[in-house]
């Protein structure tokens, strides 16, 4: 690698990475440990004052959408994160969980095809999770 030169930051190239950003990791990442499906993370900080990213998750049954939702919360607690609302718990066919500046949701599949919130917000740059790690970002 060579040296940068005079007046170069080694660190070019570098961005700094906010703290919702890594909640949004995080929240995908146990949503995935649970066997969610197709989770993606929505950046919407430049389209919405309401929150800055969306994670989408889907559950193919209600016992996985209960158990991802319960996972996501308990382990957030454990990083002094809890949810300022949470929508869907009785039900479990669209679970939001609302961190301000995340909000996490959990669908069952029909749902998610009929709001089809990455259509909605189909602007907002978009990472997909597989397994435990991001697998690219696209700008839709």
């Amino acid at each position: 690698m060579a040296e940068p030169r005079r007046g170069e930051s080694k660190t070019q190239g570098v961005r700094e990475v906010s703290l919702a950003e890594l909640l949004a990791k995080r929240a995908a990442e146990l949503s995935l440990e649970k066997r969610c499906e197709d989770v993606i993370i929505l950046d919407v900080r430049g389209l919405t004052s309401v929150t800055d990213f969306f994670v989408i998750a889907t559950a193919d049954s209600e016992r996985k959408a209960k158990a991802a939702y319960e996972h996501i919360v308990d382990e957030l607690k454990h990083d002094d994160e809890r949810p300022f609302h949470i929508e869907g718990s009785d039900l479990l066919h669209w679970v939001l969980i609302d961190y301000v500046d995340v909000v996490v949701h959990i669908f069952m599949p029909d749902e998610r095809t009929f709001y089809d919130l990455e259509s909605l917000w189909g602007d907002a740059p978009k990472q997909s999770l597989k397994g435990a790690a991001v697998t690219g970002t696209e700008s839709s």
